[in-house]
C-alpha cells in the first residue's frame, strides 16, 4: 500500500550543493533555530528551514547518529560529543570504553541518550544530567542482531531499533528491564533507519529494496510504502514532528531528501466517523482547535487528561444542538507533555493524543 504525500523532495535545490554535502549519514532538526543539521564527514552542516541555505555548524563533527536534546546536539564522533545549539561550541565529550562501531541515537527528551554498538550487538545508556560529567552504561550486552538505527517509544516506556542484514526484525527494549524482544519481522534488507512521528506511526530506511517503510504504532499489517524521489541509500531518518516533515539523508549520493505530511493526528487519526473528532495542529499551538460533529442533540463532554488519566482542564460539558463543533486551544495553559484529549458524545467516546512541545 502507498500513501500520499503532500510535499516531496526540493530534488532541483539539491543539485545546486549536493557537493557541499560528503559522507553524510544522519539528520537532526533543530526547531527552535528552524534548521536541519546534517552529518558531513568531519563537520556537521545546518541547513536552514524553509530556505534551505548551508552553513557550517561551528567546529562541530559527526559521524553517524546525533540527537537534539535541551539545547544540545549530541554527536556520534570518536565517541559522544554534545554541543551548544546557541553557541555552537562543544560541551560535551565522552569516551566508551570496549565499544565499537556507534552508530545510532537516541533520547528520552530529558536526559538519557541511547546508542547502538552496530559491531558488538550492544546498546549502552547514556546520563548526560551533568555535561561535564556524563556516565555510560552498557544496559544490552548482545541484541542478537545487528542494530542500526534506534529511536525512543515514550508511550510504551521502550526503545525500538532496527538490525542490518537480510529480511531484517524490528526489535525493542523495555526499559524497566532490559529485556530484547521482536516487535515484528520484515522483508526488508539491511534497514539503517528509525523515527516516530506524533502519532506513533514508524517510519524505516531500508537498502533493499530502496524504500522508506511506515508502520503503524503496533507494528501489525502490511507497512505502507512512502514514495519519494532521489532516494540512495537512506540512512539515519529524522521525523520533525513540529513541520511534520521527514527528512531522509541519501548517504548513496550525499543528498537529503525531504517528505512533507499532513499532520497525522489531524488528518489520519479519525477513526470515529459518528463524531469527525480531530486535532489540528499537533504539536500544540495558540492555534491548534480540536473540531467534532453531532447528528442529534445531546450530551457533550471535551476534556483534556494526564498520562495518568486525571482531568487537567474541562472544555465543554453540557448540551449541544447537531452540527459541527470547533473547540480553539489559544489562551489554554499546559505544561509540556503528553496528553490525552477525550470527547464523551452521549454514552460514546473517543480520545486522541496530543502533545505539547
Amino acid at each position: 500500500m502507498k500513501t500520499s504525500l503532500l510535499l516531496l523532495s526540493l530534488t532541483i535545490s539539491f543539485l545546486s550543493f549536493s557537493q557541499a554535502l560528503q559522507n553524510i549519514e544522519s539528520v537532526e532538526y533543530d526547531h527552535e533555530n528552524s534548521r536541519f543539521l546534517v552529518s558531513n564527514s568531519n563537520s556537521i552542516i545546518a541547513m536552514d528551514q524553509p530556505t534551505l541555505e548551508l552553513s557550517f555548524f561551528g567546529d562541530g563533527a559527526a559521524g553517524f547518529g546525533m540527537e537534539v536534546m535541551n539545547n544540545t546536539l549530541f554527536a556520534i564522533s570518536n565517541g559522544i560529543k554534545g554541543y551548544d545549539l546557541s553557541t555552537e561550541e562543544e560541551v560535551m565529550s565522552l569516551s566508551i570504553p570496549g565499544s565499537g562501531f556507534l552508530n545510532g541515537m537516541a533520547s528520552d527528551g530529558v536526559n538519557r541518550l541511547w546508542v547502538t554498538d552496530f559491531s558488538n550487538g550492544r546498546i549502552y545508556e547514556i546520563d548526560v544530567t551533568d555535561l561535564d560529567n556524563p556516565t555510560s552504561e552498557m544496559v544490552v550486552a548482545n541484541t542478537g542482531s545487528t542494530p542500526n538505527g534506534i529511536v525512543y517509544d515514550e508511550t510504551n516506556d521502550r526503545l525500538v531499533f532496527v538490525n542490518w542484514g537480510g529480511s531484517a526484525d524490528i526489535k525493542a527494549v523495555n526499559l524497566q528491564t532490559y529485556q530484547v524482544s521482536t516487535l515484528t519481522g520484515t522483508s526488508l534488507g539491511n534497514c539503517d533507519g528509525i523515527d516516530n512521528d506524533a502519532a506513533d506511526n514508524y517510519f524505516v530506511s531500508s537498502w533493499s529494496p530502496l524504500r522508506i517503510s511506515k508502520f503503524n504504532s503496533d507494528f501489525s499489517g502490511t507497512p505502507e510504502t512512502i514514495e519519494a524521489p532521489g532516494i540512495s541509500n537512506p540512512a539515519d531518518i529524522c521525523y520533525a514532528k513540529e513541520i511534520d516533515t521527514l527528512a531522509i539523508p541519501n548517504s548513496g549520493n550525499n543528498t537529503v531528501t525531504f517528505v512533507g505530511f499532513e499532520n497525522p493526528l489531524s488528518v489520519r487519526d479519525r477513526s470515529d466517523d459518528r463524531f469527525q473528532f480531530g486535532t489540528i495542529g499537533n504539536p500544540i499551538t495558540n492555534q491548534s482547535y480540536f473540531q467534532f460533529t453531532t447528528t442529534t442533540h445531546t450530551q457533550v463532554a471535551l476534556s483534556i487528561l494526564d498520562e495518568s488519566g486525571k482531568t487537567v482542564v474541562t472544555l465543554i460539558e453540557g448540551m449541544r444542538s447537531p452540527g459541527e463543533y470547533k473547540v480553539l486551544l489559544n489562551g489554554v495553559e499546559l505544561a509540556t507533555g503528553i496528553y490525552f484529549a477525550q470527547l464523551r458524545i452521549g454514552n460514546d467516546s473517543s480520545t486522541k493524543k496530543i502533545i505539547v512541545p
